[in-house]
């Protein structure tokens, strides 16, 4: 029972993290850690990632269907589609590459404390800077700056960084407004997480126990109910507030984290 409330909690946490700029991998790894739940090959916090990105295809579902059916006729939304999945490319391949190094090496709550802390400096700075804002729709973004886009993405590899904090940093770097940084990130993180989750069930579900199964259920619906509240509230939420709260957020988890890991390891 204790496992299976840790893992509901962790699925909340996973919900209400993934598409804010503060690393859901990072919160989760840190939270395991402190409360003793190991996953079997750190599946778990991959796996329930897929809550997520059921909630975000609910919440962008019409949207997402009328680029569909425009497919064949639209060159507009052909060249969307093609940017996505250029933007997709390098994290699939990297990812693909460095799997086995991410997961024994880089998962470390160690690193994670002090990639959030850093992760929250850049993020401060970055929302005080007056850039020119010369994108404000995700779909007609240069295909040049989608790559780019990508590129930057595969910082998140390293967990505590931010999928959606390298890329919503990285659209506004390169010329896009705040909410469209953000919706683009939603956008990206589709395909990406898709890639992920299986790709390492491919890798990892032989090992996978039935009690796996049902705490991986456990988590995935509370992650998918979570990150609907988030998903429907975030992109208003930067517009008007910008980045800070989240960038204090990273800095105080990371230094609680550092403490805590001193004090009882």
């Amino acid at each position: 029972m204790q496992n299976f409330i840790e893992a509901f909690v962790l699925g909340i946490v996973e919900g209400l993290t993934e598409f804010l700029p503060v690393s859901s991998t990072g919160h989760l790894l840190l939270l395991g850690h402190f409360l003793g739940f190991e996953s079997n090959g750190k599946t778990f916090e991959v796996l329930i990632q897929l809550g997520a990105i059921l909630a975000i295809l609910l919440v962008y579902f019409r949207r997402l269907l009328d680029i569909a059916l425009r497919l064949p006729t639209d060159p507009s939304a052909r060249r969307f589609v093609l940017g996505v999945l250029i933007a997709f490319l390098p994290a699939a391949v990297i990812g693909a590459i460095l799997h086995g190094f991410i997961k024994t090496v880089l998962f470390n709550p160690f690193i994670v404390c002090c990639t959030l802390i850093a992760g929250g400096l850049i993020l401060l700075v970055v929302d005080e800077l007056e850039l020119q804002e010369k994108h404000a729709d995700a779909t007609t973004f240069p295909l040049p700056m989608y790559f780019k886009i990508g590129l930057i993405q595969c910082l998140a590899m390293i967990p505590g960084v931010s999928r959606s904090g390298s890329t919503i940093v990285g659209a506004m770097l390169l010329g896009a407004s705040k909410r469209a940084a953000a919706e683009f990130s939603f956008f990206l993180a589709m395909p990406t997480m898709a890639g992920a989750f299986a790709y390492d069930l491919l890798k990892n579900y032989k090992t996978l126990t039935f009690d796996d199964g049902v705490l991986i259920v456990i988590g995935f619906v509370a992650a998918f109910f979570a990150a609907l509240i988030v998903v429907r509230s975030f992109l208003d939420f930067v517009s008007k507030r910008g980045f800070a709260p989240f960038a204090w957020w990273r800095i105080i988890v990371g230094m609680v984290g550092l403490a805590g890991l001193w004090i009882v390891g």
